[in-house]
């Protein structure tokens, strides 16, 4: 018996009868013989870990442009954050860990510079050149993992990491209830809920560390029932999860902790993400991200080498600038900002 194998039957005896098990994976687009020492999923996290759009996310934007304070969030950090809080609720539930910490580690692989800005400034600028084409966040993700990494081979991940990327985001809408679904395991549920619970918070930490928010601003009755620190908020958050999940197929929240961070989120939209000094920033942003594209679109010879489409076709030029531009950092985007459109030592 391999040490793979050991560890399959390992999961076969610990997990919960509803996690997702290793060796019962449906497989990988481009099947492939298994690790002697890795499961499957272990396999999925060792590849995006290793992956340069895993890397270029420590110089992508969570909230605040660029920033050169050392303690805000990136988009590298907030995956961090988001994985520890997965690993902690999946583990309490007896749920595959290594599966809901690849889910986790890629999940934002897709994310374009500048933030939730970049996004829509992406997708209003793609709308332009493709009426009816949209620029999600999430499915670049899982185009990042399919087919942009290891020079166009993509990383072949498994079905179950793939369909937990896809399925992360859920933007502004508020959580319900019972997040699970039929069409996604409870690895990939427990992600969606740890992204929201790690985003609420830490962007509230560094909107407080900004200045444009104080820790009081956060309604009263918020922080009776959240708690008054970081830490209070976050483990009141996860032991909600496990409480209302554990020893059940569904992974789930209490309505009282459903309006609370509904209410929160809520907050957080109106009082730091459209705050007028955010707001001039993203601006900033919009600017940098239309022109970049307008800019290759007009000179498409100027695109690097990998990124030149295979086929001469105006569908296939736009997504190779779009695929170009989404996996920028937020300092790459305004190098070549400033490359292209300033006069040279303008900008310095």
């Amino acid at each position: 018996m391999t040490v793979r194998e050991r560890l399959e039957q390992l999961e076969r005896e610990i997990l919960a009868p509803y996690a997702t098990r290793s060796a019962e994976s449906r497989g990988r687009p481009r099947p492939e013989p298994p690790d002697p020492v890795r499961t499957a999923f272990q396999r999925d996290r060792d590849r995006i870990i290793h992956c340069k759009a895993f890397r270029r996310l420590k110089h992508k934007t969570q909230v605040f442009l660029d920033p050169e304070e050392d303690h805000y969030r990136t988009r590298l950090t907030h995956t961090l954050e988001v994985a520890q809080i997965a690993r902690t609720i999946s583990r309490a539930l007896r749920l595959n860990e290594d599966l809901t910490e690849a889910i986790a580690l890629a999940h934002d692989l897709g994310h374009p510079p500048f933030g939730h800005t970049g996004e829509e400034a992406l997708d209003e600028t793609l709308q332009r050149y493709l009426p009816g084409r949209r620029f999600r966040h999430y499915e670049q993700s899982l185009r990042v993992v399919d087919v942009l990494e290891k020079e166009g081979q993509g990383l072949n991940l498994t079905h179950e990491v793939r369909e937990g990327i896809a399925g992360h985001s859920k933007g502004r809408a508020d959580l319900s209830e019972a997040e699970s679904d039929k069409t996604t395991t409870l690895e990939a549920t427990v992600v969606r809920i740890a992204d929201r619970i790690a985003y609420l918070n830490h962007d509230l930490d560094d909107g407080i560390r900004a200045g444009l928010l104080t820790p009081h601003d956060l309604p009263r009755d918020l922080i009776d029932f959240l708690g008054q620190t970081h830490s209070q908020r976050i483990a009141r958050m996860v032991m909600d999860v496990v409480e209302q999940s554990e020893g059940k197929p569904i992974v789930q929240l209490s309505p009282p902790m459903l309006e609370a961070m509904n209410r929160m989120k809520e907050f957080m939209f109106e009082r730091l993400y459209h705050h007028p000094r955010v707001l001039a920033e993203r601006e900033k942003m919009r600017v940098i991200i239309s022109q970049l594209f307008d800019y290759y679109m007009e000179h498409p010879d100027m695109l690097p080498e990998n990124f030149r489409p295979a086929e001469p076709s105006y569908e296939a030029q736009v997504q190779s600038v779009c695929d170009y531009i989404a996996g920028m950092t937020d300092r790459y985007a305004i190098q070549r900002y400033i490359q292209l459109f300033l006069p040279r030592n303008w900008g310095g």
